[in-house]
């Protein structure tokens, strides 16, 4: 791989990740420095004007097809293996499992894998083997994405999960539901075993799934010492510090590192000293792309609280539920920053209620506090902020395909 090309193509890998996202909300810029802002811009209702979501397609329909093609054989893989072909009703329901978890969502962290693998690697390398051995990475994401998945809807009593019962809801499975998460979470280990065990890059793949598990956990954990199943929330722990390292954690290390990361290990840029051009070492891209993608992974989730409250269910595909369930977001938090002790008594007395009114009450005290200009005021601070970031911490890396990037999604109307 020719070294300049080498950081061109990083720059783009860590983009199109972002991209896969970012076509689905308009208006919004990739990062954030959640900490230093604090503008004071108040408006009255009536001058809001909120930012759509946008509908679109990153990955092709052809990309799409080449990766679920591959889905039924990981199946297989997983419940006719070995040792365990003594326990055919087990695969069975482990097979139903699968079909019902692993499938369903938009699948960008799995698409992401081979699409940054294209950008990443020599042209010679992109070979329909690897191309393959990308798209089974792919589904190990969304297998523990699933794992996730399954178990956040338990601990927080979710009943519905992309457009259907959530699972533990399914046939009133209950708690049982918990050990079928745990089956998605093997089954990631096994399909690594079975096709990357040989490969030079085996052992890395196992630590960086161990520590996104990790990571995601503890962001988990965190989530849940602000708002406890079953308890008011806590809004004495609803700091901009706690909400950061809430979405640093349980959200931005596995969705937008890891796809980008692994798709690095398969093209030969691995965590180590090998050194590239310049004296920039494998592991110093590899601090640069988590950087980055760190920071994406919590805008993406500050831009899900906004249209969680503010979005259009008929465009974002969901109806939300942050306020009932007295989630710690970015809303309530720079809330509760601006609120009056009469205000905060209302935060008190109705965030984390699911009656109706009360949820209404909150998105009026929103509006009150000029919550949606702020998130645009918002976005015009963090353009700024990033393209100084970027010259910041991109060493190596040709700055000029994130400025391009940055300047064709901030303030986007189609």
């Amino acid at each position: 791989m020719g070294q300049p090309s080498t950081y061109i193509h990083l720059c783009f890998a860590f983009t199109i990740y972002a991209y896969l996202y970012y076509m689905n909300i308009d208006s919004l810029p990739p990062f954030s420095r959640f900490g230093c802002f604090n503008v004071r811009y108040r408006s009255t209702p009536a001058s809001v004007n909120l930012p759509p979501a946008k509908v679109g397609k990153a990955a092709s329909e052809d990309e799409k097809r080449e990766f679920m093609s591959i889905f039924p054989d990981l199946v297989r893989d997983l419940t006719e293996i070995g040792s365990e072909t003594d326990v055919p009703e087990a695969q069975k329901w482990y097979s139903k499992v699968l079909q019902y978890n692993a499938v369903g969502g938009k699948m960008n962290r799995g698409l992401a894998v081979g699409l940054s693998f294209k950008l990443l690697a020599p042209p010679e390398m992109v070979t329909r083997e690897n191309m393959e051995k990308a798209h089974i990475l792919g589904w190990c994401i969304e297998m523990l994405q699933s794992f996730f998945l399954v178990a956040d809807d338990i601990m927080d009593g979710s009943e519905m999960r992309r457009g259907k019962a959530a699972w533990h809801c399914k046939d009133s499975l209950g708690l049982s539901a918990f050990n079928d998460a745990i089956l998605l979470e093997a089954g990631v280990y096994k399909l690594l075993q079975k096709h990357f065990q040989s490969s030079p890059y085996y052992v890395d793949l196992l630590e960086l799934f161990h520590e996104m598990t990790m990571k995601t956990a503890l962001g988990q954990a965190l989530d849940l010492l602000s708002c406890p199943p079953g308890q008011r929330p806590i809004l004495s722990k609803f700091t901009m510090q706690h909400y950061n390292a809430i979405v640093k954690y349980k959200t931005a290390y596995y969705s937008f590192y890891l796809p980008v990361a692994l798709s690095m290990y398969m093209a030969g840029i691995r965590n180590t000293d090998n050194v590239r051009v310049a004296g920039i070492t494998d592991r110093e891209l590899h601090r640069q792309a988590r950087t980055i993608l760190v920071e994406m992974g919590q805008f993406f989730q500050v831009q899900d609280d906004y249209l969680d409250c503010f979005g259009d269910p008929s465009i974002t595909g969901k109806v939300g539920t942050d306020i009932a369930e007295g989630k710690c977001t970015w809303l309530s938090v720079v809330a509760l920053q601006r609120a009056s002790a009469n205000q905060r008594a209302i935060m008190e007395e109705h965030y984390g209620r699911s009656e109706p009114d009360s949820v209404e009450i909150i998105k009026a005290l929103y509006r009150e506090l000029g919550l949606p200009a702020t998130y645009r005021a918002y976005e015009d601070s963090t353009s700024s902020m990033i393209r100084i970031h970027i010259q910041q911490i991109s060493r190596g890396l040709n700055h000029n395909v994130f400025f391009k990037f940055l300047d064709k999604i901030h303030k986007r109307s189609s």
